[in-house]
C-alpha cells in the first residue's frame, strides 16, 4: 500500500513537469488576457514589448525559479529590487524605467529647432539637447512612479511593481533630473530657462494629474512643442546670450540673425519664433501618438490608428507641400513688386525669390542642379516618416490587439527621427537632417534589447 500511495503522486508530479515553465496555474503571466507574446510584435523589431511579457527569471539558475505559480513570483521579486541584485540586473531595470532607448527621439528635436532659426548648432543647442535628456527622462521615472499601482495589474514586469526599483528612488530620480535639465537650461540664458520650465511643468502636469483626462494627449504634445522651441531658443542669436549658435547656414536665417543681433537679450525668446510651424508639426504627431498609446494595454481601438494614419498623411503634405509653392516662385524669378507684402508658406518662408529652403535671392531663380538634391533629400526623409509610423499603424486599425496596438506606438515614437530629419533640412540644413537621421539604427538597435514603452 505504501509503495502504492508514494507512486500517484510521483506520476503526478512527472506530469506536471511536462507542462511549459511559467503556464501552470492556466494562464501566462499577466492574467487570463496575457497571450504568448511574438517578439516581431514586441520589441525584437524595434517596437515596444506587450504588457503581459514576463521579466527576466529571479535567478540565473535555470528550472529553479520557472517552476513556481504565479502566486510565488510576487514574493521574490522584492528582494532583487532592495539593490542587492547584481550591477547589471540594476542597470537593467533602470534601463527599462527610463526607457534610454527612446532618448535617440530627443536630441532632434534641438538639431530641428536650431535649423528652424537658421543657425548651425552651437553650445546653447547642446546644452539644449542635454535639458531635453534629463527632463524627459525625468517624466519617464515620474510616469511609472505615478503608474505604480496600474502597472501592477496591467504590467507586473515593469521595474517598480515587479520590485527591481522602490517608488522612492523613481520620485527620487525624477525630481534629480528635472533639477539637472533646468540647471543646464539656465546655462544657454534666462529665454531657454523660461523655455525649460514651462517644459517641465507640462512634464509633471502630464504624468501626475492630465494622463488621465482628455486633455493628456495635448499636453504631451505642447510638451514635444516646447522642446523644440527649447532648442531654437538655445540657439537663437541675441545680445548677451550666452549659448547662441553658430553662424547662419541659409539667407533667410541670415535675415533672422541680423534682426535678432540689434535685439535686446528678452528679444530672443521672439527670434525663435520662425521655429513654431516645426513646432506645431512634431506636436501633432505627438498628439496622435499619445492618442493611440491609450489603448495599448487592452487595445480594442480601430477608430484612432485610422485617424492618426490620416494625421501622419497630412503632416507629410504639410512638410513638403509649402516647398513646391516656394519652389515654383523661384522658377518664375518673381521678386516682391513695390508695395507688394511677401507671401508665405506653412513654414513662414518668403514665397518670393526662395527656393525649397529659403536660400534663393529675390528676383533671380537658383539652377535646378543646386536645389534638386535638397529637394529629393526632404522627399526621401518624409518617405521614410510615412514608413516607419504608416504601416504599424494600420495593422493596429485592421487588428486592434494589445500587441499591434503596441507596435503602432513604438512604430510612433521611432518616426519621430525621420520626422525631426525632414524638418531640419527642410529648414536648410541637410547635414543636421541626415546627422539626426542617423540616430535610427542606433535607436532601433538598443529598442531590441529595452522597450520603448
Amino acid at each position: 500500500m505504501r509503495r502504492r500511495g508514494r507512486a500517484v503522486p510521483a506520476a503526478l508530479v512527472a506530469a506536471l513537469s511536462l507542462l511549459p515553465a511559467g503556464r501552470r496555474n492556466g494562464f501566462a503571466h499577466g492574467g487570463p488576457s496575457a497571450a504568448v507574446t511574438d517578439d516581431r510584435l514586441s520589441g525584437a523589431g524595434g517596437t515596444a514589448p506587450a504588457p503581459d511579457r514576463p521579466g527576466p527569471p529571479p535567478t540565473g539558475r535555470t528550472g529553479e525559479q520557472g517552476a513556481d505559480t504565479g502566486e510565488s513570483r510576487p514574493h521574490a521579486a522584492p528582494d532583487r529590487g532592495a539593490g542587492r541584485g547584481t550591477p547589471r540586473e540594476r542597470l537593467r531595470a533602470w534601463a527599462e524605467l527610463l526607457r534610454v532607448s527612446a532618448l535617440f527621439s530627443v536630441p532632434g528635436d534641438a538639431l530641428a529647432g536650431a535649423a528652424a532659426v537658421g543657425r548651425r548648432p552651437g553650445r546653447g543647442t547642446a546644452l539644449a539637447i542635454g535639458a531635453s535628456l534629463c527632463l524627459y527622462e525625468a517624466g519617464m521615472a515620474l510616469n511609472d512612479w505615478a503608474d505604480r499601482d496600474e502597472d501592477a495589474i496591467d504590467r507586473p514586469h515593469r521595474p517598480i511593481p515587479s520590485g527591481r526599483i522602490s517608488p522612492a528612488a523613481a520620485l527620487g530620480a525624477a525630481g534629480v533630473l528635472t533639477a539637472t535639465g533646468l540647471a543646464l537650461a539656465a546655462r544657454a540664458g534666462r529665454p531657454a530657462l523660461t523655455v525649460a520650465t514651462g517644459l517641465a511643468a507640462t512634464v509633471w502636469a502630464y504624468d501626475l494629474h492630465l494622463k488621465h483626462t482628455k486633455a493628456g494627449p495635448a499636453a504631451m504634445a505642447a510638451a514635444r512643442s516646447l522642446d523644440l522651441l527649447l532648442g531654437a531658443t538655445a540657439t537663437a542669436p541675441g545680445a548677451g546670450t550666452p549659448g547662441g549658435g553658430g553662424p547662419s547656414d541659409n539667407v533667410a536665417g541670415a535675415t533672422a540673425a541680423a534682426t535678432a543681433a540689434v535685439a535686446p537679450t528678452p528679444g530672443t525668446l521672439t527670434a525663435a519664433l520662425p521655429a513654431l510651424p516645426a513646432a506645431l508639426v512634431l506636436g501633432a504627431h505627438t498628439y496622435g501618438v499619445t492618442a493611440v498609446s491609450r489603448h495599448e494595454a487592452q487595445g480594442g481601438s480601430t477608430g484612432v490608428p485610422l485617424a492618426v494614419l490620416a494625421t501622419t498623411t497630412a503632416l507629410a503634405a504639410a512638410v513638403l507641400g509649402g516647398g513646391e509653392r516656394s519652389s515654383r516662385a523661384t522658377a518664375r524669378g518673381a521678386g516682391p513688386q513695390p508695395g507688394d507684402t511677401p507671401g508665405q508658406d506653412l513654414f513662414g518662408q518668403d514665397l518670393f525669390g526662395q527656393d525649397l529652403f529659403g536660400r534663393g535671392i529675390p528676383g533671380r531663380g537658383i539652377p535646378g542642379w543646386a536645389t534638386d538634391p535638397l529637394r529629393l533629400l526632404v522627399i526621401a526623409l518624409t518617405g521614410a516618416y510615412l514608413r516607419t509610423a504608416g504601416p504599424p499603424l494600420l495593422h493596429a486599425a485592421l487588428n486592434p490587439s494589445p500587441p499591434l496596438t503596441q507596435r503602432a506606438v513604438g512604430g510612433g515614437i521611432r518616426a519621430m527621427i525621420p520626422l525631426q530629419a525632414a524638418l531640419a533640412a527642410r529648414a536648410g540644413a541637410p547635414v543636421t537632417g541626415l546627422a539626426v537621421m542617423g540616430l535610427v539604427p542606433l535607436a532601433r538597435s538598443l529598442a531590441r534589447k529595452v522597450s520603448l514603452t
